[in-house]
């Protein structure tokens, strides 16, 4: 039974294999997902799939997407899935799994790049492949897949040295969703970042480099070269919803942040805006001393930077930890860790989530106020990812240290 369940294992670690089967189990996913919303009282697909669809709509008409409310991203998004409109309405579905597939294929393509064999890196990338919040968020018509493929596939270009297409895509995917500004401080530093030296007045003026200034230039040129397109179509709706909604964002809906009840309790106060905006502080000083100390293994710093921009977000959704699981595959390898140790982490982080998704259900469904221990068990989460991302640091061989060993 072991002997077969290692053939198994070493034949499904094979790159099309392993595509290939990660792309049929999402086309089933979506095709019951079409049984489920035709025949079940609970829906399958995400409301926000819906809002997606009706902007696109508008654009059919000619009309703004914004006359969709609560639709806010980029128009682009809407452009994107105009063939939901005339061809099917299950062809963002589709895109956003074609998406996740080439997540993949360039998730094996990196730790390809960073020594690793087609057999480890396969196993690697089945974290991300096989792991059921991907497909199933992916499949409910979530667009967060869309970010997932840009930054990965700038991730690959800055390895390769081709700082032109790197920019444009960081650019692209700073229009799609601002919140990719995280990574900028860190691409910044690993561009400028010649040797291993770590004083941050050296280091300040390695942000002067010519590669650097490049591909500001180009990755501003597309940002701002798409925003000022897209104004000039849509006006102010189009800055606000896209952007300055989120700035000013206070989620009073029970999610995992810790600073919902916060909100909840001041949504009708004066200085509700004023904490709204105070809460982005303690991710900024995070953020900043994160880019510093780790820029130099980009994939790492990406990671941590977004591990920690999502734990100390005003809203945490489920959705959320795929912005930094997308990393996880290129972090593991590297990992001085053994078996107890990450089942041991895996069970607490699942367990954090088991323990806030018990009063959030009563709330929901049953109707009792468990707002407090909501809260609580958010607070809780937020100590368990601190823990989850303090234990990789310490654990993680740093990319210098690998270089060596490979040396040797």
């Amino acid at each position: 039974m072991a002997c077969a369940a290692k053939i198994f294992v070493s034949q499904l670690m094979n790159f099309w294999t392993l595509h290939g089967v990660a792309f049929v189990v999402r086309l089933f996913c979506i095709c019951f997902g079409i049984y489920q919303d035709k025949t079940l009282v609970v829906k399958y697909t995400d409301i926000d799939y819906h809002v997606f669809t009706d902007a696109s709509s508008f654009v059919m008409q000619g009309k703004s997407p914004y006359n969709r409310s609560t639709y806010r991203y980029t128009p682009l998004l809407a452009w994107l899935l105009l063939p939901n409109i005339y061809l099917t309405p299950h062809f963002g579905k589709l895109l956003f799994v074609i998406c996740d597939i080439l997540s993949g294929v360039l998730l094996y393509k990196i730790l390809s790049l960073r020594g690793l064999s087609s057999y480890t890196a396969c196993c690697f990338c089945a974290v991300w492949l096989l792991n059921p919040l991907s497909v199933g968020v992916t499949t409910r018509g979530n667009s967060d897949t869309l970010l997932s493929y840009l930054v990965l596939f700038t991730l690959h270009c800055l390895k390769q040295n081709r700082l032109i297409v790197a920019a444009s895509l960081y650019g692209l995917s700073l229009h799609m969703k601002i919140y990719t500004v995280i990574y900028a401080l860190p691409i910044a530093l690993f561009i400028s970042s010649k040797d291993n030296c770590k004083e941050i007045l050296r280091t300040c003026q390695r942000l002067f480099s010519r590669d650097l200034f490049k591909f500001v230039a180009v990755a501003g040129a597309v940002f701002f070269g798409l925003n000022l397109i897209f104004y000039y179509m849509y006006g102010w709706d189009f800055l606000y919803e896209t952007y300055f909604y989120h700035l000013t964002r206070r989620d009073t809906r029970h999610n995992f942040s810790p600073y919902f009840y916060m909100f909840y309790l001041n949504m009708e106060s004066e200085k509700s805006l004023v904490l709204g905006v105070a809460a982005f502080l303690p991710q900024v000083i995070l953020l900043f001393f994160s880019s510093l100390a780790f820029h130099a293994d980009l994939p790492l710093c990406c990671f941590l930077n977004t591990a920690i921009f999502v734990s100390f977000n005003k809203v945490c959704t489920s959705q959320y930890f795929l912005w930094y699981l997308c990393f996880l595959p290129l972090v593991l390898p590297y990992l001085r860790i053994s078996v107890k140790q990450g089942v041991g982490l895996l069970l607490l982080w699942f367990t954090g989530q088991g323990v806030w998704l018990a009063p959030a259900y009563y709330l929901e469904f049953e109707g009792y106020d468990t707002f407090v221990f909501i809260w609580c068990a958010g607070l809780l989460f937020l100590v368990i990812n601190s823990i989850v991302i303090v234990q990789i640091i310490n654990l993680y061989i740093p990319e210098t240290v690998q270089q060596i060993k490979k040396a040797k």
